[in-house]
C-alpha cells in the first residue's frame, strides 16, 4: 500500500481540529486515519488499514516459549509535560509492564479517544511521540481504533494500549518466589514523574524544573536478566510509587521487606516539592523506575550491569528481605528511627498516567 498523501488534510486546513464526522466511519475518518496516523506509525500491518493485524508465529516461538499480554489506559493531564507526553507515556507504560514480568516486548496496539475540537496538530505530535518510543523501545504499533466522543465528554484525549511479548525459557520473575536474605534495588531516583506532573498543572504558581522519568525499561531489563535470569521478581513502580510495589512484594511473599531511607536515590528539586505539597516521595508515581528483588549472590554484579546501562546509572541497592513481620515493609529512616510503611490511602495526584 502507498504511503498515504499526508498533505491532503494538514495542508488543506491549518488549524484544523476534531470533528464528530471524524469518528463516523467515513471519508473524514478515513482522511484522519490515513493521514495522521498510518502516515506516522509507518508498519506493514497497520498500513494494510484492517480490522486486525496478522503475526507470524514463528517470531514469537524463536524467542520464548510463553507469550505476555497486558492492556492500559492513560489519561493524564496535562498532556504534554517536562520529559514527555502521552504518547511517550502509553508506549513506555505498556513496554514496560511486559519488560519487569520478564518479557521481550514485540506489538502494541494503540486505541485513540477523541475529543470533539481537539488540534488535529496536537494529536500529530502525540502520535509522532507514540512512533518515536516505540522505536527506541523496539516495539510496532501493529493495529488500533479511533473514536470521537462530543466537546464535553472527554478531556481531549485519552488511549489506550496493549502490549504482546514473549518470556524466554526460565524467567519467571514474580513476588511469590521472594525470599529472605534477596536484595531490594532500584534503578534511579523515584517520584520524579509524579513530581513532573504536579509542577507541569502550574497550581503552586512556581517552577522547579523537574522532569519526569519517562522511558522504555526493556533494554534495561534484558541487560539485568543477561546478567541474573534468577531475578525473583521486578515492578514498574507506577501509580502508588516504591511503596506500594513493596507493600505487594511484602504482602504476596508473606515476608518483611526492610529499606534503608538514606540509600534511596532522590532528587533534590523532587525532594523540595515533596516538603512544599506535603507528598512521601515513595508513593509518588514512576514512569522509568523499577524494583527488582535478587538473590543476594548476585546483587552486585547485577547492580553494576544496570549502572552500565543508560537507564541505570544511579541505581541503587536499598533494603533487604527477612522472614518477619511477615507482610511489613519497615522504613529505616535518616535519623535512626523506624517506620512502617503502610498502602497508599486515597490518591495523593489524580490523573499522574
Amino acid at each position: 500500500m502507498s504511503r498515504p498523501d499526508a498533505t491532503r488534510l494538514r495542508a488543506a486546513k491549518p488549524g484544523a481540529r476534531i470533528t464528530l464526522a471524524h469518528g463516523s466511519g467515513g471519508k473524514a475518518m478515513r482522511d484522519l486515519v490515513e493521514n495522521v496516523l498510518v502516515s506516522h506509525l509507518v508498519d506493514p500491518e497497520l498500513s494494510r488499514m484492517d480490522d486486525q493485524a496478522r503475526l507470524d508465529l514463528a517470531e514469537f516461538t524463536a524467542r520464548g516459549d510463553r507469550l505476555a499480554m497486558t492492556t492500559d489506559s492513560f489519561v493524564v493531564d496535562p498532556l504534554f509535560f517536562r520529559g514527555g507526553d502521552i504518547g511517550k507515556l502509553a508506549v513506555c507504560g505498556t513496554v514496560n509492564d511486559l519488560a519487569v514480568g520478564g518479557a521481550t516486548p514485540l506489538f502494541l496496539t494503540c486505541s485513540l479517544i477523541l475529543e470533539e475540537g481537539l488540534e488535529i496538530a496536537l494529536l500529530e505530535s502525540v502520535v509522532a511521540s507514540i512512533r518515536d518510543t516505540a522505536t527506541t523501545a523496539g516495539v510496532r504499533v501493529v493495529t488500533g481504533d479511533t473514536k470521537v466522543v462530543a466537546r464535553g465528554q472527554a478531556d481531549k484525549l485519552f488511549i489506550n494500549t496493549a502490549g504482546v511479548g514473549v518470556i524466554a525459557p526460565g524467567v519467571d520473575p514474580r513476588a511469590k518466589r521472594i525470599r529472605a536474605g534477596d536484595r531490594v534495588i532500584v534503578n534511579g531516583p523515584v517520584g520524579d514523574h509524579g513530581a513532573a506532573i504536579a509542577d507541569a498543572r502550574g497550581e503552586l504558581g512556581t517552577e522547579h524544573d523537574i522532569a519526569s522519568d519517562c522511558r522504555p525499561l526493556n533494554h534495561l531489563v534484558d541487560v539485568m536478566l543477561k546478567t541474573c535470569s534468577d531475578i525473583r521478581a521486578m515492578r514498574d513502580a507506577t501509580r502508588g510509587g516504591v511503596a506500594t510495589v513493596l507493600g505487594e512484594f511484602a504482602e504476596s511473599a508473606g515476608a518483611c521487606i526492610r529499606i534503608d531511607e538514606a540509600a534511596v536515590p532522590l532528587r533534590d528539586n523532587v525532594r523540595g516539592l515533596c516538603e512544599l505539597l506535603g507528598l512521601d516521595p515513595l508513593y509518588l508515581a514512576n514512569e522509568g523506575t523499577l524494583v527488582a528483588v535478587v538473590p543476594p549472590d548476585a546483587a552486585q554484579a547485577v547492580l553494576a550491569a544496570m549502572r552500565r546501562h543508560e537507564d541505570g546509572r544511579e541505581s541503587a541497592i536499598v533494603g533487604e528481605v527477612f522472614d518477619a513481620p511477615r507482610g511489613r515493609v519497615i522504613l529505616e529512616t535518616r535519623f535512626g528511627g523506624e517506620r512502617i510503611v503502610d498502602r497508599l490511602v486515597g490518591e495523593q495526584l489524580p490523573r499522574i498516567c
